[in-house]
Parts: C-alpha cells; structure tokens; sequence
C-alpha cells in the first residue's frame, strides 16, 4: 500500500487563505492560544505521528484483527504503542477544557487532528474518536462530580469512552430500547441488557472504558421520551478516583465484519452492572444527540479520508504503470507505453477522487468554524448564541455525513478501478479501503435516515425551510460579487442558479407533503444528495476565488498550485455538479411508482 501524506499544502490553503483560520482563531476566547505558528507547528507535529507511527499499521491492523479470548479483546500488534504515543503526545484532548486536563484550543484544532488520524488509519482512530463523543457529552451534560471524575481521565486518554445504544431488536428505532436501569439507594443504577455493534466496546488500550449507555427507568413512559442516558464504566471507580473492582460488564463476542478489522465492534452484556443517570431522567435522547452529532460529524470525516487515501494510491499507481499510447498519441516515446495518467478515462476518475477529497476536506473545515462558535456559547453559557450556531451545524451535519460518506465510498470504488485487477487483490490495499468505507454510509445512521433528519426534521419540522434559506442566503452573499470576476463569472452563475433552485424545491416537497407524507420519505435521499452537490460547489466556488486572487496579487511563488486548484473547480462544475439535476428531478416525482406497488408483487418466484 502506498505511504500515507499528510496533504499540507491544501490544509493551510483550506486554514489561511480560504477560511482565515488565523483571524478566526483571534476571535474566539479560547483561541488566543492558536496562533499561527503554533497551529501550524501543531498541524506539522500531528502529520508526523500518523504518517510514521499510525498509517502504517493500517494494512497490518487489517490482516490481524482484533482477538476475542474468554471476555477479553486484544488489539493488533503495535495499536498498543501507537495508542501510548497519541497519548504522550496530548493529542485526546488537545481541543477540550484545561480544567479537565485538557489543552484548551478550538475545537475545530481537533477536527484537522482527526482527519489526519482517520486518513492514516480509520480503525485505529475510532478508539480515541469514540472517546471524543463520550468527552463531549459529559461536558455537556454531566455534573461537576462527573466531570472531575470521569472528563478527567478520559480526556487525558487514560480511559477510553463508547457509545451503547444499538440492541438486537432495534438499531435507528431506539423507542425499542429494552435495557432497564433499576434505582438504587444510594442515586446509582444497576444496568441490565444487551448492546449490540459497539465500536471500542472492549480493548486493551487503557486501563478503563467508559460506557454511556441508554437504558429505561421502571416507571419510564414509552417510546422515545422515556429513556434516559447513564455512564457504566468497565471498571467500577472509587470516590478518590481510584479503579475497583470489575463492574459486571462483559464482551460477548465480536462481531465478523467486512471491514474495520482492527476496530473492535463488540456485543456487550450489561449484568445488573453499576451506573449513573447523566442529565435529566427521560431525557436521554436529547443528550444523546451530543454524542451522535459528535459521532455523525466524525463518520464524514471518514468520507473525506477514504477518498483521500485511495486518491493518493491511485495516482502514484497512474504514474507508474503503464498501458497502451494516448489517443492522441505516444506522451512516453522512449518507453512501451505510456503511463496510466494520460488516458482521459482514467484523468476523469483521478478528478473525481480529487475534487471529492478536497471539497469534503473544505466544507468539513468550514463546519468546524461553526463548531467552535457554537462551543464558545456553551463554555460562556450564552445559550443564545450556542444554539444559533447549533442549529446551522445541525443543519449541515447530515449532509456532510450522508453526502461525503457516499461519495467517499464512490472514491474508494475508484481507486479500485484505477488498479484494474491488480485493485481486486490484498497486496495493493486499496480492496481495503472499500471494505472500510462501506461502514460510513451505515452507522450513526444510514443515508436514508441523514436524509430524514435534514429533510424532514431540520428543513420541515423544525424550520419551516429557514434553514435552506439561511444557508442559501450566504451563497447569494458570495456568489453575486463575484459576477464582475470574468474568470468565476459562470461559476457564480450556477451557485446563484442553485439556491434559488434548492429553496423552490424545498417549497414544493413542502407543500406536496400536506397531501402525501410518504413523499418525505421517498424524496429524502435525493434531496439530501442534491444538498450535497450544491454545498460542495458552493465551497468549490470559494476555494477558486481564493486561488484566483492569489494568482491576480503576486501568487507566483505557487502558481502552479493555484492553478491546479482553478482546473479542479472547473471539473466539479462540468462534471460533477450535473448529477444534482437529476436529483432535483427524482425528488420532486410522484410516490406512485414507489409505493402503490404491493409488496407481493415485489416477489420473483
């Protein structure tokens, strides 16, 4: 498998030149800290561990696995290690709270950190990752006692943290939920049920799992409003902070899985095991959501690095390998053939990965801003202004996840194509990539139910549309100066075109739902996909104007970059950017065809 590098040069483009990271960060309250250079040192610090400690274990971690032995899960040879030097290294919590032994820096800091980390090896990031949805919620919602005793070593990365909310019986649906939790004396909960598909439920990374865990109190209403939300650690901890006795929570098994091999994805059973409520009792669902937003943002980020990944390994292959002359003739004389990259077909795929790669990479960057004003509310708790920008990260979230996952996976898919037959076998690796992407469309929801939660919980329900016309209102602001520009003039155009498009769309589903709810359904994944074109070529847009300016004030030192970036917007527009009119047409057709078919019909003997 090729070696895995950091793509620094389009980072800071991304942090300097098209987000302004730096005046950003000076801004913020708690960005006083990260200034340029030490941004920049950090960025350069964290590409050094996943490029020379991380990334290469990733095909080694795959061929291994994790090992399950009489309860217990062992991770692949080095993850050890390479888990210690993360930690050494102060990287858990480099974007949380000091009080809690954290470095204090903006969390979208810890964002770039996390792509860097998930590009060089996703299975190994999920392990901290899952501990950042764990953080976060226990920030958010537990009580000092809490923090002081769980946020602590957690955000050192002493203990590691899970997400345990899928049972055998129900995965999305979680009104299903069946686990109970049984009041005790003394305000602690015995815990009893079974979770199913629970990444990093058991490791031998750290000397203590933190589990937080949805679970019904006895007297708990049905559905939904009655589960509450608990922390059960693995290991039972004393009031001085101290690890006790084991807590009855064990690995059942491991789940065999198409990819992510060296991520443990366990069945764990909950044994009248010993926890706490965490926020307010029937209420879980609500804190929960901090925890899967974290988890759905995380999932696009996965998106981002496989398509990343497999664009390296394809384009060092394309130069290298060689088949047959160009079309419009020999580029290579002086050998056989000429390489792979002068071929149009192959051109095409190498852009697609490439504008996929870079325009995910840039609205995850873009959405990071927001998370950081939104955190900046909750830590002053302005509620006010967290929950502005909570909402316009609400919004974005199941595009990023939805959209970029499928298109990672699209750019996995590519890379193996890129390879021939030689992408079909292990020893090239980028099978692998495709086996690991295929979960991203899946968990922290299917794409079907990010498109549901966009659709009809984010623009219908809970906005009335204000949240596309919020969006699309930033895109007129954008798009219309730049109609004087003759270069991005065209570009401009479609933006413009796009928001009045998505706004008239979302009007009609709207008012053709009143007389059809099963159109919500059947309209949600196109409308989600169409969503996802029209933001990446509204970051695409951006991206060419910063590349323009540079070139038109004295970018020289880096023209060829630029204008490399210029071509690449040029490609997502006249060839990417169309799928979003079919979209646009599927999304706005009749529920007929879908659902007066009865389900007998659908057999095929």
């Amino acid at each position: 498998m090729p070696a895995y590098k950091v793509p620094m040069r389009d980072m800071r483009f991304l942090m300097n030149e098209v987000l302004d990271y730096p005046t950003h960060y000076a801004q913020l309250a708690q960005g006083g800290e990260a200034t340029p250079d030490v941004v920049d040192a950090i960025v350069q610090e964290c590409a050094k561990l996943c490029e020379e400690v991380v990334a290469p274990l990733y095909q080694s971690g795959d061929e291994q696995g994790c090992q399950f032995d009489q309860g217990q899960v062992t991770t692949p040879q080095g993850y050890r290690e390479a888990y210690d030097a993360f930690v050494a290294g102060g990287w858990q919590g480099l974007s949380h709270p000091v009080e809690y032994g954290g470095q204090g820096l903006p969390i979208s800091l810890g964002l770039i950190k996390q792509e860097m980390l998930g590009t060089a090896n996703w299975p190994f990031s999920m392990y901290p990752g899952l501990s950042l949805g764990a953080m976060n919620t226990i920030l958010m919602h537990g009580s000092e006692a809490q923090k002081q005793t769980y946020l602590v070593p957690l955000t050192e990365g002493r203990w590691a943290g899970t997400m345990c909310l899928t049972e055998p019986q129900c995965g999305t649906d979680l009104g299903q939920v069946k686990t109970t939790a049984q009041p005790q004396a003394d305000g602690s909960y015995l815990i009893t049920g079974t979770k199913i598909f629970i990444s990093s439920g058991d490791h031998d990374l750290t000397e203590n799992i933190i589990h937080i865990v949805l679970a019904r109190l006895p007297d708990a209403p049905k559905g939904t409003r009655g589960i509450s939300l608990f922390i059960v650690p693995k290991v039972k901890v004393s009031s001085d902070g101290s690890l006790g006795e084991r807590n009855p929570v064990t690995c059942g098994a491991l789940e065999k899985k198409m990819g992510i091999k060296a991520s443990s994805t366990c069945v764990l059973n909950f044994d009248a095991a010993e926890g706490f409520l965490i926020g307010t009792a029937n209420q879980g669902l609500e804190c929960m959501f901090t925890f899967m937003n974290t988890a759905r943002i995380g999932t696009a980020i996965q998106g981002v690095g496989s398509a990343e990944r497999s664009y390296q390994g394809a384009l060092e292959y394309a130069k290298e390998r060689r088949s047959m002359r160009a079309l419009s003739g020999a580029k290579e004389r002086e050998h056989v053939a000429d390489s792979l990259h002068h071929h149009g077909d192959v051109r095409r795929m190498l852009l697609t990965q490439k504008v996929i790669a870079e325009g995910g990479r840039a609205l995850l960057y873009e959405a990071a801003q927001k998370a950081d004003y939104m955190i900046e509310g909750l830590l002053a708790e302005d509620m006010q202004k967290y929950e502005h920008w909570d909402d316009k990260l609400g919004f974005i979230t199941p595009i990023l996840k939805g959209c970029l996952t499928e298109l990672g996976l699209e750019s996995a898919n590519i890379g193996v194509q890129v390879f021939g037959g030689h992408g079909y076998i292990r020893e090239h690796g980028m099978e692998q990539i495709v086996r690991d992407a295929r979960i991203s469309t899946l968990y922290e929801g299917t794409t079907g139910i990010q498109g549901l939660d966009l659709l009809g919980r984010k623009v219908l329900l809970m906005s009335q549309g204000k949240a596309v016309r919020d969006y699309t209102k930033s895109m007129l602001d954008t798009a219309l100066p730049l109609l004087k520009n003759s270069r991005l003039r065209g570009k401009a155009l479609k933006v413009l075109m796009l928001a009045g498009q998505w706004n008239w769309l979302t009007v009609r589903i709207a008012l053709k739902a009143r007389k059809d709810r099963d159109l919500v359904s059947t309209a949600c994944h196109d409308f989600l996909m169409y969503s996802g074109y029209a933001a990446l070529a509204f970051i695409w847009l951006k991206m060419a104007a910063a590349a323009d300016a540079r070139l038109q004030h004295g970018g020289e030192q880096s023209a060829d970059f630029y204008r490399a970036k210029l071509a690449s917007a040029d490609f997502y527009f006249e060839r990417l950017l169309p799928r979003a009119k079919s979209h646009a047409h599927s999304m706005t057709r009749s529920t007929g065809s879908l659902m007066r078919t009865p389900i007998e019909h659908f057999a095929f003997d």
